[in-house]
């Protein structure tokens, strides 16, 4: 499973590992979610065990399915968090590793356009991948907005204190309506 999930390039998606994959599958199993289905060797390779999913585990996925696909969530990126401090820093160094960035993210454009093409030229059903459209029009969002904000140091728009000292604050900006602090929940 861990080496198919690296081929897959399912890592890029979520945390995996061979120890952390098989504690999930073992603790889905004692849940009842999968159920080993047998057990097989190739040659000198360990001997390998396939789950199937259980009813309940199909059903269960398809809830948790739902609520992911239709209520957004705060998954606390860290790039966001860098942001809201950015201000500790200068203006050069954060317009260098900005830049840095983007030429980062480019790379991951180009490598997530060429999984895209490699998809489309075995015609692999789309179904099975709309994670990779959606990595690469997040990562282009990304890269327009940090280039926007690079405009705004380069041209002054945005206000920057020298390193080392505090910008002043105002009030307003300090603490934010009650209205934009949090949403209520449905």
């Amino acid at each position: 499973m861990y080496q198919l999930a690296l081929h897959r390039q399912e890592d890029r998606v979520v945390k995996v590992s061979p120890g952390s994959l098989y504690r999930a599958v073992y603790g889905l199993e004692a849940d009842g979610l999968v159920l080993a289905a047998g057990t097989d060797r190739e040659g000198a390779r360990p001997e390998r065990t396939t789950f199937e999913i259980t009813e309940r585990g199909r059903h269960l996925l398809g809830e948790r399915l739902r609520e992911l696909l239709s209520t957004p969530t705060n998954e606390y990126p860290e790039f966001g968090l860098a942001l809201s401090e950015v201000h500790e820093l200068g203006a050069d160094e954060v317009r260098m590793l900005l830049e840095t960035r983007i030429l980062r993210q480019r790379a991951e454009l180009a490598d997530l356009d060429r999984r895209t093409a490699w998809a489309l030229e075995r015609r692999i059903p789309r179904v099975y991948w709309m994670n990779v459209p959606y990595s690469a029009a997040m990562v282009r969002a990304e890269i327009a907005h940090l280039q926007s904000l690079l405009a705004e140091i380069a041209d002054g728009s945005l206000a920057w204190h020298v390193a080392g000292t505090r910008a002043p604050l105002h009030e307003q900006a300090a603490t934010p309506p009650a209205s934009v602090r949090s949403t209520p929940s449905t």
